[in-house]
């Protein structure tokens, strides 16, 4: 792994993947494999990668992709990953090591997915896929893998995206934790949704929550996945019912999902209300939909994220029945100037 690895030059194509993912879905982990080379690499040096990866993520979170730490992430991947990969360990050691590395490379991908930048998210995803194997952890390739069938579906590709989140499932689900099999699932009844798919949506959720629920008894329950919980899963369950276009499943699930602080989760926040918002005006109610979207616009404003100004666009989009009222022609000048702000 060097910075080769991590020059990109082109737009998303949806067949790069597909090496990568044959490749895993065949051989999912290699034996681990002590190296004698450069210098030790201790669990201090892992405890450092993972620290990077947990601040990318908060920063990613209250930021977006585009903040000025993003960069970071992929300059500790080339001048400090990088060399301890080429360093002394041993069979432990190297399993933690590229498992973290690995993490590293996923956080750098979903950073440039945030911004619309799919050409370097697919190196970076297909460098984290590699990754994940080289440690012989199933269940890091399968999250892994999983967070690819995402990208491939906010791309607009759904029935690849069931694919790829059903084989990351299926070829770890003997291997991997409940939390991480329940990932694969909502990112499968995700793509479902967009695909118009109600009755695989509602099963994928559905199986979802059993593994979520049964992840807590789960000893080999990983730390770097605590957040999806019962209530995560139904703010994600408001989005897939609003793409199919059922408003009042969606508020419902909108409802049991849990607050979070927008200080600490602005993107996430910000996205949600637009879901909300769109929702609402599904039924045909313009002041709810509107209070929401008046929320989304404010938290969204600071975030530098072009996914977040995608979900704007579908808002103002719902928007347009009622464009020649003076409350929307306002608010869609002001989203206009957001969008335009980029």
């Amino acid at each position: 792994m060097d910075r080769r690895s991590f020059v990109k030059a082109s737009p998303f194509a949806l067949t790069a993947y597909s090496p990568a993912t044959i490749r895993w879905m065949a051989v999912p982990a290699d034996p681990p494999r002590a190296r004698v080379a450069g210098a030790r690499v201790g669990r201090a040096d892992i405890l450092e990668l993972r620290a990077a990866a947990d601040e990318a993520r908060r920063w990613d979170s209250k930021f977006g992709g585009g903040n000025w730490r993003a960069s970071m992430v992929t300059d500790c991947l080339t001048q400090r990953a990088a060399p301890l990969l080429r360093g002394t360990f041993t069979d432990k050691i190297g399993t933690e090591l590229f498992a973290a590395t690995a993490e590293l490379a996923r956080v750098a991908a979903w950073h440039d997915v945030d911004m619309g930048n799919h050409a370097s998210a697919q190196s970076h995803f297909v460098q984290a896929l590699r990754l994940a194997r080289a440690s012989g952890d199933r269940a890091v390739g399968s999250y892994v893998l999983a967070t690819m069938a995402l990208h491939v579906y906010l791309c607009g590709f759904p029935h690849d995206a069931v694919d790829m989140a059903e084989g990351a499932y299926e070829r770890a689900k003997n291997d991997a934790p409940a939390r991480v099999l329940a990932f694969t699932q909502l990112a499968k009844a995700r793509a479902h949704g967009l695909a118009g798919e109600t009755r695989d949506a509602a099963a994928a959720l559905s199986l979802c929550e059993r593994l979520v629920d049964a992840a807590d008894a789960d000893d080999r329950d990983p730390t770097w996945l605590a957040y999806l919980t019962r209530a995560r899963v139904a703010a994600d369950a408001a989005e897939i019912y609003r793409d199919l276009e059922l408003p009042a499943e969606a508020l419902l699930w909108n409802r049991q999902a849990a607050a979070m602080p927008a200080s600490d989760y602005s993107r996430a926040v910000g996205i949600r209300q637009t879901v909300i918002a769109t929702a609402h005006l599904q039924q045909r109610n313009l002041e709810p939909g509107l209070e929401s979207g008046e929320r989304a616009l404010t938290i969204l404003s600071s975030v530098r994220s072009n996914r977040s100004r995608s979900y704007l666009r579908t808002l103002t989009t719902a928007l347009a029945p009622w464009r020649t009222e003076p409350e929307v022609a306002d608010y869609l000048h002001r989203a206009g100037l957001v969008l335009a702000a980029g």
